[in-house]
């Protein structure tokens, strides 16, 4: 099944389009990561990502942009560079889709691994990837900025069988 031909039911009776995130999407996205994170990626950084070893997926409801995922391949690992969900759209199952969307297709593109880094403090996130089992593999530390000074971050990871 494709990007463009997979939907996936959502918890609020809504289904969730996953596609390939386009340059067009970019509004959307930087608006999306602007109410996310309080150290957002510039547009810049975004638009280094569209290459050929980057998979790039939007996650649409309802004809609107309400979650994107980065992801890097490098060699045989998938490394999860940033997920992001609406404010406003989390807590109805999109992130939880668009990590199962993300982690099928590097499975179905022959990946090893998935690995990511996730803020010590986000718990939800921390809770969702464990759900979905990831393990923690180790520490990076002040790998993130922060409010006051900078954020440790926990690197996980998730094997497919071969």
């Amino acid at each position: 099944m494709s990007a463009s031909q997979n939907a996936c039911r959502c918890s609020q009776a809504e289904t969730l389009h996953i596609r390939s995130l386009a340059a067009d999407d970019l509004p959307e996205v930087l608006e999306i990561e602007r109410l996310g994170y309080s150290h957002p990626w510039t547009e810049a950084v975004f638009r280094d990502c569209f290459r050929d070893n980057y998979r790039l997926w939007a996650g649409c409801r309802d004809g609107r942009l309400v979650a994107y995922a980065v992801v890097a391949y490098l060699a045989d690992e998938a490394h999860l560079l940033n997920l992001c969900v609406d404010p406003r759209r989390q807590r109805q199952g999109a992130g939880r889709l668009l990590l199962r969307h993300l982690l099928s297709e590097a499975g179905r593109e022959q990946m090893f691994q998935t690995l990511l880094e996730v803020r010590v403090s986000n718990e939800a996130a921390y809770r969702l990837y464990q759900a979905e089992g990831f393990e923690e593999i180790g520490r990076r530390p002040g790998y993130y900025p922060a409010a006051q000074g900078r954020e440790d971050a926990r690197v996980m990871a998730l094997r497919f069988s071969r």
